[in-house]
């Protein structure tokens, strides 16, 4: 159940964010989001006394919280007035291997095993199906903006690893999206980005789903999942999400699906699969005390998403899993 629930939470938020851009403002869209989100987390935060901790290492707080959310938020918004909800959605699940290359970029890079290398060769053919053949060139702007996104996502949770993997996860999230929403309110009163009339009734409720569902909820049913199946099995809800917004943009959107869709999305998932294996262990290790799983770059650098988290009471998910932070 818990599973479903947050495959269907992680799957909808590009439905949701196109709805919204159609008469806000991107930077007026992730001011909503993450304000309402955080109020609804802080108090939690602070009643499990977790936010000092937080803002005592607010270098790499602020670093994680520009890379995770202020820009990638913004960047999606945005590309989403031009790209359907579902090929946004599908261009995300890249984001295991984006996280191969920053583990390499920040000098943690680990022998790759075939597969690995094999993965990260369809979930190339993968974007070039989408992005080549399935995206109208006066979009490629709106790739490049989801390649930010991307970066961005695989950035975040290695920055958490690196540096505040024993930091309680509810309140990196909670002071994330609050430090979100204290720089967005000038950036929408000074830009312009304050709506000029009401917005329509699904425009309202879309930015409220996308604050207590997909932010504040999510980032809640996943330290219940990882509680409940371990942060590895957990991981497997990165497989689930592209699939939930296809779905959710060509049944709701009416969004058109193309042979190149389909196959993008095969050699994506197929590839993000591939890239986070696991390298077996070597036969000399047989009889022996078994030594701990090693793990790819992209399971020490990826999380979907602000990202998962949790195993004991002091250290976030994110230094266990990569999953990705509610988007």
């Amino acid at each position: 159940m818990l599973f479903a629930a947050l495959g269907i939470a992680w799957g909808i938020p590009y439905l949701f964010i196109k709805v919204a851009v159609s008469e806000l403002d991107p930077a007026m869209v992730v001011l909503g989001r993450s304000a309402l989100a955080a109020i609804l987390l802080l108090p939690l935060a602070f009643f499990r006394r977790e936010v000092v901790s937080v803002v005592r290492r607010w270098k790499p707080m602020l670093a994680y919280t520009l890379v995770e959310i202020i820009l990638p938020w913004y960047f999606l918004s945005t590309a989403e007035q031009r790209l359907p909800s579902s090929t946004a959605g599908l261009l995300l699940a890249t984001v295991p291997l984006a996280g191969v290359a920053i583990a390499f970029a920040m000098g943690r890079p680990e022998r790759l095993s075939r597969m690995n290398w094999l993965g990260i060769a369809f979930g190339m053919l993968g974007v070039a199906a989408l992005v080549g053949l399935d995206i109208a060139g006066s979009d490629l702007i709106a790739v490049a903006q989801m390649a930010v996104v991307v970066v961005g996502y695989a950035l975040g949770p290695a920055i958490l690893s690196r540096w505040m993997s024993d930091l309680p996860g509810v309140g990196v999230v909670a002071v994330s999206l609050a430090v979100t929403a204290v720089v967005y309110v000038p950036f929408v009163l000074f830009t312009g980005a304050w709506p000029t009339a009401v917005p329509s009734t699904a425009v309202i409720v879309s930015v409220i789903v996308l604050a207590v569902v997909c932010s504040a909820l999510a980032f809640l049913l996943m330290v219940g999942l990882i509680a409940e199946i371990g942060p590895v099995k957990a991981t497997t809800i990165t497989y689930v999400n592209p699939a939930v917004a296809i779905i959710a943009g060509v049944v709701v959107l009416g969004e058109r699906v193309t042979i190149w869709t389909i196959v993008g999305f095969v050699l994506v998932l197929a590839g993000s699969y591939l890239v986070t294996r696991k390298r077996q262990e070597t036969p000399a290790a047989a009889g022996v005390e078994a030594a701990p799983a090693e793990q790819t770059p992209a399971d020490q650098a990826s999380v979907e998403r602000p990202t998962a988290e949790r195993p004991t009471a002091r250290q976030s998910p994110v230094g266990q899993a990569a999953v990705e932070q509610p988007r």
